[in-house]
């Protein structure tokens, strides 16, 4: 029921519990309950985000090599600026990996002056991400989910459809700073809060998912998933065989991110196992087929600091 519900948040994260409860054929009690259950242990929550591509701001991944006994620290500040997302230590903790998106001289600045400065950071590494085969605004992290295609389906038809970009103003901003701590925020609250009425918090909601500038993430716990095991996966590929090699990938239900990406590697990926052996598998079965495929770079995810936007202090 937990990883079912899960699933239909990452199809719609504002479906009413009403609708998610007839989907899975429970009481409207039971899914309020599970999901207040999940969200205060931390395990699950629904945040609201801008469309990187609707807004036209840079996506970078970088690795910093740090000082043993600084990894953590890094990690945990990072974690604390509203730029930057899925932070983890990886190379047995001496490396942290973060994504972070940003516009304009903002990425400059993070990448040629407060990284490089930061003590006992030993090595920057950055690779922007020129194209994202998997992991977009509109696609679940969830492809093992717990729910059938027809159930996807009945969630699906609810979400707002392509519309041309509204022009923003105050409310929108507003609406766009509430949902990002909180994406199931109720809409009454929104509409006191906004100092406007309900009926136009709806409209407004239905505006900016329709056009991309509102798009709603979910955090969730991998042990409710089942897919405690996170890796990241640099992979160089022949030109020739980019485009195929990083399709193929996204197609892999192991895979909740992929993307090419200009740097020494030129595909970035995200891959989620439930142990080592699962891996192992996906590793000499699926990625060993890929075309093109000139080096394979591995990374287990020892310990995740950061998600979409749920900071885990590391203290």
């Amino acid at each position: 029921m937990d990883r079912a519900l899960v699933h239909a948040l990452q199809i719609d994260g504002r479906a009413p519990f009403r609708r998610v409860a007839e989907v899975l054929g429970v009481s409207d009690q039971t899914v309020a309950r599970r999901y207040a259950r999940l969200r205060s242990a931390r395990a699950l929550r629904v945040i609201g985000f801008s469309d990187p591509i609707a807004v036209g701001d840079d996506q970078w991944h970088v690795r910093l090599r740090c000082a043993p006994d600084a990894s953590l620290e890094i990690a945990d500040a990072l974690a604390r600026r509203p730029e930057t997302s899925w932070i983890g230590l990886i190379s047995g903790g001496t490396e942290v990996s973060c994504s972070f998106r940003a516009r304009g001289t903002a990425a400059d600045d993070m990448l040629l002056h407060r990284l490089p400065r930061t003590p006992r950071i030993l090595d920057v590494s950055a690779q922007e991400i020129l194209h994202v085969f998997y992991g977009g605004a509109r696609e679940p992290f969830t492809k093992q989910g717990a729910l059938s295609d027809e159930q996807v389906q009945r969630l699906a038809e609810h979400v707002p459809g392509p519309i041309p970009v509204p022009r923003l103003d105050d409310v929108d901003r507003h609406l766009l700073d509430l949902l990002r701590v909180d994406g199931r925020a109720p809409v009454e609250d929104m509409a006191r809060t906004c100092g406007t009425s309900a009926s136009t918090v709806r409209r407004r909601l239905h505006d900016l998912r329709g056009s991309g500038l509102l798009y709603l993430d979910v955090d969730v716990d991998p042990e409710v998933m089942d897919l405690r095991l996170r890796t990241m996966l640099w992979l160089t590929v022949a030109p020739a065989d980019l485009d195929a090699a990083g399709r193929a990938l996204a197609a892999h239900p192991e895979v909740p991110f992929a993307a090419a990406t200009a740097g020494r590697s030129n595909i970035i990926a995200s891959v989620a196992n439930a142990d080592a052996a699962g891996l192992y598998r996906y590793l000499t079965t699926r990625v060993a087929t890929l075309p093109g495929v000139q080096a394979v770079e591995t990374a287990p995810v020892i310990r995740t600091v950061k998600a979409a936007g749920t900071h885990y202090p590391v203290r």
